[in-house]
């Protein structure tokens, strides 16, 4: 359930951006799954159409979701497709510091440090 806490620091279109990525990474809201549309979602919320229009821009901006005009709002993401993605920007690394002659244990040291995961 959407909810917007008009007492919270935290802008409504960004209360409610986290709260679709929470939904979506949970998979309660899985690629394909049709959002409501602006309208209709700022009138069950009780916040400016702009709000939730910022939200979806943020989200789609960032490849979560994607609008097919009349066709709706969709998500777009999901934590398997991610995945692939991850795994695909992988073996692009690994190409890379093969292409460069690199040492693939340092190769590591360095995309651990970069992740902050050292």
């Amino acid at each position: 359930m959407l909810g917007i806490d008009p007492r919270s620091a935290v802008p409504p279109f960004e209360q409610l951006r986290v709260q679709l990525m929470a939904q979506i990474t949970s998979g309660e809201l899985t690629a394909g799954a049709r959002l409501p549309t602006v309208r209709r979602l700022a009138e069950d919320l009780g916040i400016a159409p702009n709000t939730v229009a910022r939200c979806y821009r943020e989200l789609e901006a960032s490849g979560v979701i994607e609008t097919r005009g009349r066709n709706g709002t969709v998500v777009a993401w999901s934590p398997d497709s991610a995945d692939r993605e991850i795994e695909q920007a992988a073996r692009g690394f690994a190409d890379r510091v093969r292409a460069l002659g690199g040492d693939p244990a340092r190769a590591l040291e360095l995309a651990r440090a970069a992740l902050g995961t050292v």
